[in-house]
């Protein structure tokens, strides 16, 4: 796993953000690798989640990996590291040289098809600090990224997250923007992320 910057990054044009992608991060055969070995080593949990007084199961399989054991809380979920795997470390080795970012944790969701999703939210908790770095990786299929500013409503941007591709959230974009992964009905296959962040 030694390949980094495939391609030129794009820095987008967008007001009260700072976001960087690397289309080409690792090239295909490393993202393909590394999504089967964490399609099988990884101890997937369903967490369930509240909307409007509701329970459901979260829309995603999700796991946890971090530092000096720090919880990690969002929607009410409150999760517990895992220890860093060599994989998932050379993993971060690679994406903190990208990011000039030294990240304690990283939260992997897997999203098992189109009807696995994640709403409308910004990576704004306490426990992340006032700017905080955010630092996407994924692996598998392509999925759409959708980012909204929470003011402007003229202010909107799509994306495909290729496979293999690195995205970096930084400054105040998680005050200013909200960002999801909407559902799809297309036959589409599966899907891993990796979301690098620093707990303090």
């Amino acid at each position: 796993m030694n390949s980094l910057f495939q391609s030129e990054p794009i820095i987008f044009n967008l007001p009260d953000a700072e976001i960087i992608y690397f289309p080409a991060f690792l090239s295909k055969e490393e993202a393909d690798s590394l999504f089967q070995e964490l399609l099988k080593n990884t101890p997937w949990q369903q967490d369930e989640i509240t909307v409007y007084g509701k329970k459901h199961l979260q829309p995603r399989l999700t796991a946890l990996y971090g530092n000096e054991g720090k919880p990690y809380s969002y929607s009410n979920i409150t999760m517990q590291p895992h220890y860093w795997t060599l994989t998932l470390q050379k993993i971060k080795s690679l994406v903190e040289s990208a990011s000039d970012t030294n990240f304690t944790t990283v939260l992997l969701n897997y999203y098992r098809d189109g009807s696995d999703s994640n709403g409308w939210h910004a990576d704004n908790e306490k426990e992340l600090g006032t700017n905080p770095v955010i630092a996407s990786l994924s692996l598998g299929a392509e999925r759409n990224f959708q980012l909204k500013h929470n003011f402007d409503t003229t202010q909107k941007k799509n994306l495909i997250l290729e496979n293999g591709s690195l995205l970096l959230m930084k400054g105040t974009t998680q005050h200013f923007w909200k960002h999801q992964v909407p559902k799809t009905t297309k036959p589409i296959g599966s899907r891993i992320n990796l979301t690098f962040r620093i707990i303090k």
